[in-house]
């Protein structure tokens, strides 16, 4: 018998990876105050490695408290630019920022994975990939945003690099898939030999 796995997020990029992978799932969204943790963590000086990794326990272990027979996959992205944490934009103003701040300079994208089973973490990992923003003119700048904001406002950032984010950068160095916000790779490992798909 299959076990049960469950995606304990509403990213639709995230389940689209498992989808187009193969990997059978359902979706539970965690309900989680991932402003008010991230802002605790920030005030204790927890590393952004850390801070990914504890918001993707906190969804994990939440869906899997209601549904222990279930592993459950939880998953957090953080961008780390000179020790600063970025957050999803709240304005166009405030993405235009986050951009202009990035322009030229190498910043971090931490994606953490945590799985649940019966209650207790059985799987973690944290891919990151370090990306490096070129100049960009405040035209294009501007008219991006505004081209984009239906998209970008959900990603920190303010950049989706599947779309025309891409456009935004010099070099990229790691796994694409961390990029969206999951350590596929990894992931489909672990469910292999958990016996959770075919391998």
């Amino acid at each position: 018998m299959s076990i049960p796995f469950i995606l304990a997020s509403g990213s639709a990029i995230r389940a689209q990876l498992l989808t187009q992978a193969g990997v059978p799932f359902e979706i539970r969204i965690p309900r989680v105050d991932e402003d008010a943790v991230k802002q605790a963590l920030l005030a204790e000086q927890a590393p952004p490695r850390d801070i990914a990794d504890a918001l993707a326990e906190l969804k994990a272990r939440k869906i899997s408290d209601k549904n222990t027979d279930a592993m459950v996959l939880g998953c957090d992205q953080v961008l780390d630019v000179e020790g600063k944490l970025l957050s999803k934009p709240q304005t166009p103003t405030e993405a235009l920022q986050q951009l202009q701040a990035m322009q030229g300079k190498r910043h971090m994208l931490l994606s953490a994975a945590v799985i649940y089973r019966g209650g207790q973490p059985i799987w973690r990992h944290v891919g990151q990939v370090r990306l490096r923003m070129k100049q960009s003119s405040d035209a294009y700048l501007n008219s991006y945003v505004t081209r984009n904001w239906d998209s970008i406002r959900h990603a920190v950032g303010a950049y989706k690099l599947e779309e025309e984010g891409v456009r935004l950068f010099s070099s990229i160095d790691g796994d694409y898939f961390n990029v969206l916000g999951m350590p596929l790779i990894e992931l489909l490992n672990y469910l292999g030999l958990q016996g959770v798909i075919e391998q």
